[in-house]
């Protein structure tokens, strides 16, 4: 029986283990069908929601609206019959899988188990009735024993029926339980295709056919439409092949000077310390009087500055190539931009001098950019000379007001401004050079150039190492930096007026005379004993001013960044005689503030000497009194030694009568304290005894 029992149980375990997997199986088919049934609907739902869509490029377009709706409402029904199939795979397939496994499987398990505890039992049961011993029988304990197999017995055996029963059962229910679930599957299927059947109708199966045609004609019109933009493409790549260089060559694409507007990726310097930088690439464009920027990402432009009455010109910036610097019109604001090539930076540079001239507001603006452009070409001649261009203009001056002042500006392609009424022979001598560039320190020891404390140059340290001296502006309590560009300086007769500094300003015009546009861009230290033109890049002081030797400073009336300064300096080597020399700077709108900085710096340090000479006055008083202080203890000693020897003197008396040996003493201790003293000491001995 029980080996028996063995195959049945056997046999009870492989059916288990077969009906799991065909319950995951089916169980999958119902989670893929509820998920067909969701995803439908969702499409459904989206195909709906297509009208309510906002496409940049989509467009008011009923055609497909239309269609999409017609396909929502299809797919919407066939939603429905894929929902009504889950409901009936729900019923049909899995209940009757899920009741045979959970039920019946289980209900075996636990009569196995059951089955062997009640074995497990009679066995304990039957060994200690085995026990029992036939010598002394205990009729009680014999009694309970007897019961005890009695009881497990009756247990086993009833289990035992119920055990066999459900094993014998359970090989028809084995069947019920595989083919109830896949009749209720082909009946589900079954019925979800006949509703298919009926919702097909002739009237979708001609929509069908038209969507279909549809799409034919969209996929050749794309072919095409690609076949064209192939042929523009090669076409383009053509063309474009010069302009892949990124300096191409300008004559064979000429400068277009008459522009007044422009677009294209410039690098912008941007200042990240005092004398670092960094450069960005940016899309730079012009619209109307305004230069605009816009990185990339960005939907829109923003504003970089107004360029109208702003000023341009070609500048030298570290080691870079086609540089060029606008300037606001208030000098307020300025920009330093690199173009990528020669045209470019050209063309950059014209079309903002055209749009600060606002000629893009006239009806025709090339027209008259290419006029002014050719005016300004035949008015700016270059004359031999300085001297020459004032002898040619003075007529025109003498004819005008004397109070008449007017700026220049240093913008590349802007004409040359009006001299000032008063006569230029007053200030400057007529055969006076200009001097346009910086004197180097390398430069100093050249024959015919004086070595000045004003132009001698000083390379620092740019690590801060003294190197054992101390720097000189290092106890200045006053360090003010401004960027300026040096125009010129030139020697004049006088300073003892404005006028000086004003005329001297005439240099710019002589700049715009010989066509000398870019200009040197220092940095101006200004400190309570000096000023300090230092190189930004290598840190070399190009020119050291004392603060002394400065005795005029001003800046222009109209013109705020134009900023000169009049200094005092030894002759030359033949006549020993002081000169004066104008040096005239620009900066960005900040001229009154190094006035304002300088007058400062002159003011402490004036304030500074006086303190000086106050505090040596102190010392020397302190130094009086002190002697003084001296001279008087030198001479209470004095007296304190006298009352010692008076003193002496009365005792040696009243023991000696006589006193000629004590005497003798006394004068040969006076003469010896004498002969110690010197001659001025005797003398004051003398007086005080």
């Amino acid at each position: 029986t029980r080996s028996l029992l063995g195959v049945f149980e056997e046999d009870a375990a492989a059916i288990s283990n077969y009906i799991n997997q065909l319950f995951q199986a089916m169980h999958r088919v119902y989670d893929a069908q509820n998920e067909l049934s969701a995803a439908t609907h969702l499409t459904s739902k989206l195909l709906k929601e297509y009208e309510k869509q906002h496409f940049p490029l989509g467009g008011d377009d009923e055609v497909m609206t239309s269609t999409l709706q017609q396909f929502s409402k299809v797919i919407d029904e066939l939603s429905s019959c894929h929902a009504v199939l889950s409901t009936q795979l729900a019923d049909a397939m899995m209940f009757p899988i899920t009741q045979f496994k959970e039920r019946d499987l289980k209900e075996i398990l636990t009569l196995k188990e059951v089955f062997q505890i009640a074995s497990n039992d009679h066995d304990a049961a039957i060994t200690r009735y085995s026990r029992l011993s036939k010598r002394r029988e205990n009729e009680k304990i014999k009694a309970e024993v007897t019961e005890d197999v009695y009881t497990s017995r009756k247990k086993q055996h009833q289990t035992m029926m119920h055990y066999f029963c459900a094993l014998n059962t359970l090989q028809y229910k084995k069947k019920i339980a595989m083919l109830e679930p896949l009749l209720g599957y082909m009946q589900a299927q079954i019925s979800f295709f006949k509703m298919g059947s009926e919702n097909l109708t002739e009237q979708l199966e001609e929509f069908l056919t038209n969507i279909g045609t549809s799409v034919q004609n969209v996929r050749r019109e794309m072919e095409c439409e690609i076949e064209n933009m192939q042929q523009t493409i090669e076409d383009l790549e053509v063309a474009s092949d010069p302009l892949y260089l990124p300096d191409p060559d300008t004559t064979k694409f000429p400068v277009h000077r008459n522009l007044t507007r422009k677009a294209g990726y410039l690098n912008a310097r941007n200042k990240t310390g005092l004398v670092s930088s960094i450069w960005e690439r940016q899309f730079y464009f012009t619209q109307g009087g305004n230069l605009m920027s816009q990185a990339r990402g960005d939907v829109a432009g923003g504003l970089v500055m107004d360029i109208d009455n702003c000023s341009v010109m070609a500048v030298d910036c570290e080691d870079r190539r086609y540089c060029f610097q606008i300037t606001s019109f208030d000098g307020k604001k300025s920009s330093i931009l690199q173009a990528e090539s020669k045209k470019d930076y050209e063309e950059w540079i014209c079309t903002i001098n055209n749009i600060s001239k606002q000629i893009y507001l006239s009806e025709n603006p090339e027209e008259i950019a290419a006029r002014v452009n050719q005016s300004a070409l035949e008015a700016v001649t270059p004359s031999p000379s300085f001297q020459q261009r004032h002898e040619s203009m003075r007529p025109i001056v003498q004819s005008r007001p004397t109070a008449a002042r007017t700026s220049s500006t240093g913008s590349l392609g802007s004409e040359s401004a009006t001299l000032s009424a008063l006569p230029l022979d007053s200030f400057v001598a007529p055969d006076t050079p200009i001097q346009f560039d910086i004197i180097s320190p390398v430069s100093e020891d050249l024959p015919g150039q004086a070595k000045s404390s004003g132009q001698a140059g000083r390379r620092t340290n740019p690590f801060g190492e003294s190197g054992g001296s101390k720097s000189e502006t290092e106890d200045s309590i006053l360090h003010q930096l401004f960027i300026v560009r040096f125009l010129g300086s030139m020697v004049v007769k006088s300073d003892e007026s404005p006028d000086i500094v004003y005329e001297s300003m005439r240099i710019l015009a002589a700049r715009a005379i010989h066509n000398i546009f870019r200009m040197t861009e220092s940095h101006l230290l200004v400190t309570c004993d000096c000023l300090k033109l230092i190189d930004p890049q290598t840190q070399v002081t190009r020119l050291r001013f004392p603060l002394p030797n400065v005795v005029l400073y001003a800046t222009h009336q109209e013109n705020k960044r134009l900023f000169g300064f009049v200094l005092k300096t030894s002759g030359g080597r033949v006549d020993n005689r002081q000169t004066s020399v104008c040096y005239i700077f620009e900066s960005n709108n900040e001229g009154e503030k190094i006035c304002d900085s300088v007058g400062l710096a002159k003011q402490i340090a004036f304030h500074a000497e006086l303190d000086r000479k106050a505090s040596e006055k102190a010392k020397e008083i302190e130094r009086v009194k002190e002697k003084q202080q001296k001279e008087l203890s030198k001479q209470k000693q004095i007296e304190k030694d006298l009352e010692e020897q008076s003193r002496l003197i009365a005792a040696s008396s009243r023991s000696n009568p006589s006193g000629g040996e004590g005497q003798f003493v006394v004068l040969s201790s006076s003469q010896s304290e004498d002969s110690d003293l010197g001659e001025d000491g005797k003398k004051k001995r003398e007086s005080e005894t």
